[in-house]
């Protein structure tokens, strides 16, 4: 994210009794508060006819929020890159003046973490048939769609997305948790996607998309109960 410019929460990976925890400091202070995207669009009564991209575009506007399609089309990339399969109404929003209620502008992302395959073996990382797609779109693919502007991605930046994940992913105690095979499948699948936008880009002029086709339908956060770890 700090490669792409995108204002966002740094997470610090810890060890307790050999288990792997991520951290991060509370972007919300005693002066602000966070208002998910959950709690704007029901500022709006939707139309059947609007997509649920458009309504929340619409309510952030309503409210004065005019940066809406900027931030969007960095939270839109960012989870295609990295395969993010929760990213629901409550994994993002506005911060506000708790007290006077005067909005602040778009919380940094936060709650990342079910991305890159968490969930998947690397057959199924590779394939990439079973990726869960939200907030806007069942698909990755048909979400991009929403962008209305790659010409902000620089591309030299990722050059070393490569040594980046294993480096990562290498870390000490991982292995326990995430085998080379793994770790290799998530190389060749962010550098994929990479490549498809890096096509996107070339385009002259987006045409960016939108209806209410493949929309979400329930936009509930991700179940882990069940996941595998390994």
């Amino acid at each position: 994210m700090e490669r792409l410019g995108i204002s966002h929460v740094p997470y610090t990976l810890t060890w307790n009794q050999g288990a792997p925890y991520c951290i991060c400091e509370d972007f919300v202070t005693k002066d602000t508060e966070l208002v998910p995207a959950w709690r704007i669009i029901q500022t709006q009564k939707k139309v059947n006819s609007i997509s649920v991209y458009q309504h929340f575009v619409n309510c952030c506007e309503s409210l004065g929020e005019k940066n809406v399609v900027h931030f969007l089309d960095r939270m839109i990339v960012l989870d295609y890159i990295i395969a993010n399969e929760d990213r629901h109404l409550n994994n993002f929003g506005l911060l506000r003046n708790a007290e006077t209620l005067e909005w602040y502008g778009f919380a940094p992302i936060y709650d990342s973490g079910a991305s890159l395959g968490y969930d998947k073996v690397a057959g199924q990382i590779r394939s990439e048939r079973d990726i869960v797609c939200k907030p806007f779109k069942k698909h990755h693919v048909e979400q991009l769609k929403l962008v209305s502007d790659f010409n902000w991605i620089d591309f030299d930046s990722l050059a070393d997305v490569d040594d980046l994940i294993k480096q990562t992913l290498s870390a000490d105690g991982a292995k326990e948790y995430i085998d080379e095979s793994r770790i290799q499948a998530i190389v060749e699948t962010v550098n994929r996607r990479i490549q498809n936008l890096l096509q996107l880009s070339m385009i002259q002029t987006p045409v960016q998309t939108d209806s209410t086709e493949d929309d979400v339908d329930k936009d509930i956060a991700q179940d882990y109960s069940s996941k595998i770890t390994r």
